[in-house]
Formats: C-alpha cells, structure tokens, sequence
C-alpha cells in the first residue's frame, strides 16, 4: 500500500514537472534574435517606412534562394517582400516553402523596399 502511494506521488510529480516545463517556451522554431511576438507592419508599410527601422511581419514563404537559402519571399495580406537573411547569419534551406513565419529586421530601402533579417520564428 504504502509503495503504491509512492508511486502514484512520484507519478503526479513528474505529470506536473513535465507540464511546468513547457511554460514559458515560445511556440516554433527560432533562427537569429528571436522576433517580437506581434506583427508590427505590413509589405505594404515597407515602402513608407524610414531606412533601418526595425519592424516585424508575420506572412508565408513563398519562395526562397534555391542555392543557399540566404533570401526569401514574405507573403502576408497586403503584398510580398524580399527578406534577406546573410547578414544575420542563418539560412532558411531548410525550412520548407510555404511555412508561416514571423520575421523581424530592418527595412531596406529602394524602388522594392526589403527587410534584412535579424531573426524568425516558424
């Protein structure tokens, strides 16, 4: 009796050990600085914004270099945008085309404004 009270504390414990350790975990996988949680632009937003101001999108890859993985195309509501990842150190080759994904940079300007990446989260 005695055992079996033992062993049915011991199981509650590791029960609530195991769901306590999820909390606090973010949700996906991160590659880079790990990205605010919300979006706080748009594609559309990029060709207004200030040059080196840091934004997060949220949106689908939709299409990615195919030799190294060190850009790729964002999706989201109101437009696409170029998001290069080089500079930031990380790769997306092996995510997989059409992952929804949050990404947080800075806004490059031009006629196609961009972002270069410091991080994502999918």
């Amino acid at each position: 009796m005695a055992l079996q009270r033992s062993l049915t504390a011991g199981a509650c414990a590791l029960a609530i050990g195991m769901a306590l350790a999820g909390c606090g975990r973010a949700a996906g996988n991160v590659l880079g600085i790990t990205p605010a949680a919300e979006a706080t632009a748009t594609a559309r937003d990029l060709t207004k914004a200030h040059a080196a101001r840091k934004v997060t999108l949220r949106g689908e890859m939709i299409e990615k270099c195919p030799v190294a993985g060190c850009w790729f195309i964002l999706r989201d509501r109101t437009g696409t945008v170029r998001v290069d990842t080089k500079a930031a150190g990380f790769v997306v080759s092996d995510v997989p085309l059409h992952t929804n994904l949050t990404v947080t940079g800075t806004v490059v300007p031009g006629a196609q404004p961009g972002l270069a990446a410091t991080g994502i989260r999918y």
